[in-house]
């Protein structure tokens, strides 16, 4: 018995913990964009935001703030510009090792370094100044582009307009989210 015991434990001490892979498709009115979520460095994040998605959080939003050779910006605004209310705040994982790079997801969050609910952002380019240590805390990566990063460059290439203090970069033009899935088109 206590041999079964022993090669009990050293089979679990030695088993890797397997992460399931997770993929989500961002349908827009540009085109798709598939992500690879890393739910092995950002469980807290990926789990966040499959939870928005799982619910329909994201259907019918906007990206609100495009900056060409910087991101792009969604997850928080109806069509109307009305913020949406979302759960509470999250964690920030910026120290998971994951860098701001270009076609990564992130999420965006104000000041306060746990300040993250349903907004993201996708890098346009590499944006070092947004890691983990880099400027402060950092900005948490849970994924990247896999396929769509034309469609990102697209979403990035849009004029955009002032509408008001928040509406800065407003795309001219609105860029639907016409919803979000799990797994590949």
């Amino acid at each position: 018995m206590r041999s079964i015991g022993l090669m009990l434990f050293i089979y679990i001490l030695f088993t890797p913990v397997v992460f399931a892979v997770e993929y989500v498709t961002l349908e827009t009115s540009r085109g798709n964009i598939t992500l690879q979520l890393d739910d092995e460095k950002a469980p807290i994040t990926v789990a966040n935001f499959l939870g928005y998605i799982d619910e329909g959080f994201y259907n019918q939003t906007v990206f609100h703030r495009v900056i060409p050779n910087f991101m792009i910006q969604g997850g928080g605004f109806t069509t109307d510009l009305k913020k949406k209310t979302g759960r509470a705040p999250i964690k920030n994982e910026a120290d998971n090792g994951l860098k701001n790079l270009r076609g990564t997801i992130a999420m965006a969050r104000t000041g306060v370094v746990d300040s993250a609910t349903s907004e993201f952002f996708i890098n346009h380019v590499d944006n070092r100044m947004l890691d983990h240590k880099v400027r402060d805390y950092g900005y948490a990566v849970f994924g990247k582009v896999i396929a769509g990063m034309d469609v990102v460059d697209n979403i990035a290439a849009t004029k955009t307009v002032r509408k008001n203090a928040l509406f800065v970069n407003l795309p001219e033009s609105e860029i639907l989210v016409k919803r979000i899935v799990r797994g590949k088109p």
